[in-house]
């Protein structure tokens, strides 16, 4: 995988992040994790806490602009059914698509919608 540069960045600038919350419902599932291209594809990096009655939680900071991600339920790699954005990936199936805007209020919510998720 090619790591991204932000080019409007000079040397010794970070870039700056913005709090997204990754927020999912699913009565079954043991565990569920976040894996994408803001933590290199690792799911471990970004496991969704659970939050009772099958609701699942994870707030992480995030640079702006578009990042592919995978849901990763009970060790399965699936795609964020609830995403309004997908796109193929070199598998052969297809990666959810968030986008994150710059924003100096309340955090963004990842670019799905908060219904229950398929098994």
């Amino acid at each position: 995988m090619k790591k991204q540069h932000d080019n409007q960045n000079r040397p010794g600038d970070s870039p700056q992040c913005v709090p997204v919350d990754f927020e999912f419902t699913h009565p079954t599932a043991f565990s569920i994790c976040v894996a994408g291209t803001f933590n290199q594809w690792k799911p471990e990096a970004k496991a969704i806490r659970t939050s009772g009655r099958g609701r699942r939680l994870k707030q992480t900071g995030l640079t702006c602009g578009a990042k592919k991600y995978r849901l990763v339920m009970d060790v399965r790699w699936t795609p964020d059914p609830a995403a309004r954005k997908s796109g193929p990936n070199p598998s052969g199936g297809s990666n959810s698509i968030l986008r994150v805007a710059g924003s100096s209020g309340a955090p963004n919510f990842a670019d799905a919608d908060h219904s229950p998720l398929k098994t």
